[in-house]
């Protein structure tokens, strides 16, 4: 097994229960039944991750002013929380859950309070809050915010800028080129009617108290046809907020029985504390590995309101209301009414009248079939058996899978709403008129998928897949350029190893920066424009290596570009520089941006030339001397509690640490500034597994523990920073 440490269990524990950690601090779990295991996984999380579980729960039941911190910035949260009422119904949930399901969440919240209960000192315990029990529902409270507080925010986030857009007369034409709508059909005068309520509390304010988000992601899995062994390679690297501590993920090995013999088993890989189970790994037979799919699972629509009502039809109907309490620690208790209907939660009092969006999200009610499918993984045999479990979790990811028969397989979930034909969701939607309403949700046997196609191999990258299904979940895709970098790689050759696909997860070429030197270099030669930057641009070799300049100056034009074309021409110098310093919106949707500025004919080109907006951005370059990439784009990982607020000699936080890649290459490294303070995206874990062998390669930013003072608190950080990998041994 590789171990070198025992993991010493306090108080009664299931029949033969042992726990060990590897040199990296990793728990290799064993049982002599897979129950068992699940109550070793919860005992683990409750040991070294006390501060993240009871954080998310506080934060997820919105009462983080009655027992943390009574500021108006909590408050704000708490708010939203109450507002998204995941809490208020987890017990229906529980309810539906069947019988095995049930038995394992309970041994797993069994084993979560005993490690809570042998945790006599922790972080929160010292801000003076006393652990309560966790219970099954906890469980699907923490499902529903990890699938909305990833990406589903983010759809709801660019429909709302959207709205925005239009009530301040941006040009349509314009606006068809960045967003999915068809501007024929569009109703200006209803969406420029609704009143937009003050933001409950800014996207990213959220990121800095609850789980990092999920920006972005690759997987792709290779067929024994192409590869050197002969057998299937699966690899998978999650991007998100790498640079606070603990990791989001916490990585285990799992086995259970004589793993000799049919009866015993094993998973080896990640999962997320509160949740049983492993997320993204693999288990004898099968590997799977997840990104997030950019379905849009989140809708509104426009309700017609007074006097407590909203129109449908010729007639009106009474909302519902619901009173939330915000218990205060220092304060008087605040009082929240919000108002519901069969759209979800209004944006605004129907008392007053006039026109207020409603939203709703698909996965308000969820929870029992994601863990009922989940549970199921450790025992799958074959891909096919995986893209049926892994189809029916609720929220949306784009699963690939392979195993030991070489078969691969790529499988969408989420739960899709069924809407009218002529409606893709993006847009605000006529409350009055019925025939807008959800129909129910789309057969996830009817999402998006594969098995074993020719190519030999399948990607996944955030792009736009909506062609491997007759519906179409996804509106607004991230751009294409890392899916279609590690395409080209897969392409070329049939022998692919565990060696070239370590490769694959550090690369950092990007396909943006050659689509836009295509047209800058010619311009400037044509224009008898010459400079030193010019050479390091011409020089460079399109990579985005800690030590290039030529990724400095690049990301100086890209950024320069980008405000002269949408400043100057319909959104404004202050909303772009906004969007780029404090949103997610050029995060998430950049390729939408980067086709209207590299089309010569788009409708933002009517103040200036596509010639004009180029050599004008180039102009104001600054030279940047022997500035490298690693130099300007460094993070500091600060502990998700304490935010960089304590003295560096404390250690809670690493020093500064330079991220490779760019927003378009494969291997990702973004940073930028958000509610105050630095975050990033990169990728927080790497898995590769070959299916002729048993173990799983992983590389993970961080440590099991989310205690600075133990020695596992940033283990695996050093292994991370340096492009290696262990190997994850069951």
């Amino acid at each position: 097994m590789g171990t070198s440490h025992t993991f010493r269990i306090k108080g009664e524990k299931p029949a033969g229960l042992t726990i060990h950690r590897d040199e990296q601090g990793t728990p290799h779990i064993h049982s002599d039944e897979f129950a068992g295991c699940m109550w070793g996984v919860g005992y683990c999380h409750g040991i070294d991750r006390t501060t993240q579980l009871l954080m998310m729960r506080i934060l997820g039941k919105g009462r983080l002013c009655e027992l943390l911190d009574d500021s108006p910035e909590s408050l704000e949260i708490d708010t939203f929380f109450r507002r998204a009422n995941w809490h208020n119904n987890l017990d229906q949930q529980v309810a539906l859950l069947d019988e095995a399901t049930r038995a394992l969440c309970q041994t797993y919240c069994d084993g979560v309070n005993a490690g809570l209960t042998a945790k006599k000192i922790y972080a929160l315990k010292l801000l003076g809050y006393k652990a309560e029990p966790w219970t099954i529902g906890d469980i699907i409270l923490l499902s529903r915010m990890a699938g909305y507080l990833t990406l589903s925010q983010s759809q709801a986030e660019v429909e709302r800028f959207f709205v925005e857009l239009v009530q301040a007369d941006v040009d349509l034409d314009k606006l068809a080129e960045l967003f999915p709508f068809n501007k024929e059909t569009l109703d200006v005068s209803n969406i420029k009617s609704i009143i937009l309520g003050e933001r409950i509390v800014a996207s990213d304010v959220l990121w800095n108290k609850t789980m990092p988000r999920m920006m972005a992601s690759n997987n792709w899995v290779v067929a024994g046809k192409k590869t050197k062994s002969g057998a299937a390679i699966m690899a998978n690297d999650p991007h998100l907020e790498v640079n606070r501590l603990p990791n989001v993920w916490y990585e285990q090995a799992i086995t259970w029985g004589n793993t000799g013999l049919e009866a015993g088993g094993y998973m080896l890989g990640m999962g997320m504390p509160g949740l049983p189970g492993v997320i993204v790994g693999r288990n004898k037979d099968v590997a799977w590995g997840a990104t997030y799919t950019f379905m849009d699972t989140v809708d509104s629509w426009i309700e017609d309101c007074k006097e407590g009502s909203f129109r449908r039809g010729q007639s009106w109907q009474k909302f519902t209301p619901r009173q939330e309490i915000i218990k205060r620690k220092n304060n008087p208790d605040s009082n929240v009414t919000f108002y519901e209907n069969m759209h979800g939660v209004l944006d605004g009092n129907p008392n007053t009248a006039g026109k207020y969006l409603a939203t709703k999200w698909s996965l308000e009610q969820s929870g029992a079939q994601s863990l009922m499918a989940s549970m199921k993984m450790g025992h799958v045999k074959e891909c096919s058996q995986a893209m049926e479990h892994l189809g029916a979790v609720e929220s949306a990811w784009s699963w690939v899978m392979a195993d030991t028969k070489d078969n691969i397989a790529f499988q969408m979930s989420g739960l899709m709403p069924k809407r009218v034909a002529h409606w893709n969701g993006f847009t605000p939607a006529p409350g009055w008129d019925e025939t807008y309403d959800w129909q129910g949700m789309v057969d996830f046997h009817e999402l998006p998928k594969s098995l074993n196609p020719k190519e030999g191999y399948i990607v996944t990258a955030n792009n736009d897949l909506n062609h491997l299904a007759q519906v179409s979940p996804i509106n607004m895709p991230m751009g294409d350029y890392r899916a279609k970098r590690i395409e080209q790689v897969l392409s070329e050759h049939d022998q692919h190893s565990i060696e070239s696909t370590k490769i694959q997860h550090l690369d950092v070429y990007s396909g943006q920066a050659k689509l836009f030197l295509e047209v800058l270099l010619p311009l400037l030669k044509k224009n008898n424009i010459e400079s030193t930057m010019l050479t390091t641009l011409t020089q460079w070799d399109l990579k985005y290596e800690v030590d290039s300049k030529g990724a400095v100056l690049f990301e100086q034009f890209y950024e320069a570009l980008r405000l002269q074309v949408f400043g100057n021409a319909g959104l404004g110098e202050d909303v772009v520089k906004h969007l780029t310093e404090q949103t997610g919106i050029f995060i998430d949707f950049y390729r939408n941006f980067d086709q209207a500025m590299l089309n010569e004919k788009s409708s933002w080109y009517q103040e200036q030339s596509r010639e004009q907006a180029f050599i004008s951005a180039f102009k104001k370059l600054v030279p940047s001397g022997n500035t490298s990439w690693g130099e300007k784009n460094s993070v500091v990982f600060t502990n998700m509690l304490f935010q960089g607020k304590l003295p560096s000699f404390l250690g809670f936080d690493s020093k500064p640490i330079p991220l490779r890649g760019g927003r378009a290459t494969p291997h990702q490294g973004q940073i930028y500034q958000s509610a105050g303070r630095q975050t990033s995206f990169a990728p927080s874990i790497r898995l590769i597994a070959q299916m002729d062998q048993g173990h799983l390669y992983t590389s993970l930013a961080g440590g099991p523990s989310d205690n600075r003072f133990s020695r596992w608190y940033t283990s695996g950080l050093q292994q991370w920073i340096d492009g290696k990998y262990k190997s994850l041994q069951p």
